[in-house]
Parts: C-alpha cells; structure tokens; sequence
C-alpha cells in the first residue's frame, strides 16, 4: 500500500467515526496546550491509536487524539498530538495527519507551538503570530515522489502565511483582550535545544523565535492550498539569552500558563471566522 493509499484509509476510519461531521478548520496544539480542546461543544474524541496507519507521538505533552467538535459555533478538528521528526519519524509521518486533513477537505490550517525567543523584545508567555518562516531542518517534507492528487511538485512559498488569517488573529487578540506581536519562526530538527551560537545566527537571518517542529506542517499544508496561520508561544528565552538550562518541564509549564490565554485567542479566531462567513 502506498503513501496516498494509507492516507485515504485513515481519512475513512475518521470520516466513519465523524458520521458527517465535516471539519472547516484544523487546528494542532502544541506542547502542553491540549486543554484548548475543552473549549469545544459536544466533542467527539477519536484515539489516534485506533486509525489506520496514523504514526504514534511520543512527545511529552501530546495525547494523541483527534477532538471533532464547534468552538464558538466553528466546525472544527482539534489535533492533539503533534508528530515530530526528531522522534525519528519519516517526513511523510511528520506530515500525515495534515496530509489526512486536506483530503478530507478542511479549508484551514491553524498550527499552535511552543517556542524559544530569540528577539531580545520577547519575554517568556509572549504570543507571536508568525508571518514567515525559515526551514532549517535540513529536509522538505516535499521529497520524493510527486503526487499530483494532492499537490503541484514545486509548491510557491511567498505567500503561505495567509495575511487574512494573521488579521483575523490580531482581531481577535484585540476583541480577547490579548497582547500580540508578529514574528519569523525557524526550526531546527531537534531534539537537542540550539546553542548560543545558532541563535546568534538565527538572529542575524532574521528570526524571532525557535522551536523543532510546524515547519513541515505548513509546507504541506500550503501545497493542499490550505489558508494558514500559525499561532506560537514564547515557553523561555533561547540558549544563550540567560545563563538558565533549558528543559522540557519548563516549556511545558510555561505552556501550561499560558494556555488560558490560547484558548481564548483561539475562541476569538473562530468566532471571527464563523462571523466572517469563511
């Protein structure tokens, strides 16, 4: 069974279980912001474990479940569980359950993540909406063979942060009573944290904050011509910045935090939307 084939199987599973549900938008919570799902009505929770082929997370802070349900009367699929390369999965694992979204016809694509800030401006619990990234993972999810059901071979990337999105978002941030910035996100692969100087490069090239993972996300989900917007946020200052260890407990804790705070940007954006008629 091939790639596309394994795609279209666990599209099956899902749309069975969903029993006409049909998602406009998916959103994929990061790190330790799987509570975001409780702000969902009547949710349908799908294990991930029970889909066929679907890759398994084993990142601290990642359930593994799809929530189907409305926020704030938007049809939505709730991912938690984020797939990451440097668990040593394949690019196509990576990249499976937005690979699985797009065909099912969900028109937004809406990427939550925990981050490190590398712009001195920043301070730990900072929402940043991302406007441009930099792929420094040393792969594109894109390699290998084309497959012209889903996607064009040479995809253009100038414009796959959708400005209608990041204004909806800093509308709704305004409307939720929430203070945000906007930001270039570059990922590395992981899963050691980045030394003082990368980040000092990453600076100098641009970027605002850092993290291990979304990139491959956006790619393909801007290949499947889905809109998309990415929401992150800053779980602790980059390597260098203070003489502090960086930790995984501390990102989820500052996740944890800051995720009261997510939550209702994302109700926010939802809202917006439905009230937009998008």
């Amino acid at each position: 069974m091939n790639y596309y084939e394994k795609v279209m199987e666990a599209l099956q599973y899902i749309k069975s279980a969903a029993d006409g549900f049909q998602p406009k938008t998916a959103i994929v919570l990061g790190s330790g912001l799987g509570k975001i799902a409780d702000r969902i009505d009547e949710p349908l929770v799908i294990d991930t474990k029970e889909i066929p082929h679907w890759p398994k997370s084993t990142a601290p802070g990642h359930a593994g479940q799809i929530v189907l349900g409305k926020m704030e009367g938007r049809p939505v699929a709730m991912l938690k569980g984020r797939l990451h390369y440097y668990e040593g999965h394949s690019m196509n694992d990576v990249t499976f359950p937005i690979r699985v979204m797009g065909m099912w016809g969900v028109k937004q694509y809406i990427g939550t993540n925990a981050s490190g800030g590398i712009d001195p401006s920043l301070r730990t619990g900072d929402i940043v909406l991302i406007h441009d990234h930099i792929n420094y993972m040393g792969i594109n999810p894109l390699i290998g063979p084309t497959e012209p059901r889903w996607n064009v071979r040479f995809p253009d990337m100038t414009h796959t942060y959708s400005r209608r999105l990041i204004t909806l978002c800093e509308r709704a941030a305004v409307l939720a009573g929430i203070q945000v910035s906007k930001g270039v996100y570059i990922a590395f692969s992981g899963p050691s944290y980045e030394t003082p100087a990368e980040i000092r490069m990453s600076r100098v090239m641009g970027a605002s904050v850092v993290g291990m993972s979304t990139v491959p996300e956006v790619i393909i989900a801007n290949a499947m011509a889905m809109e998309t917007a990415v929401v992150s946020c800053v779980a602790n200052l980059a390597a260098g910045m203070t003489d502090d260890t960086l930790t995984e407990e501390e990102v989820l804790r500052e996740m944890h935090a800051a995720s009261g705070r997510l939550s209702s940007l994302m109700s926010s954006l939802m809202r917006q939307l439905e009230n937009e008629g998008l």
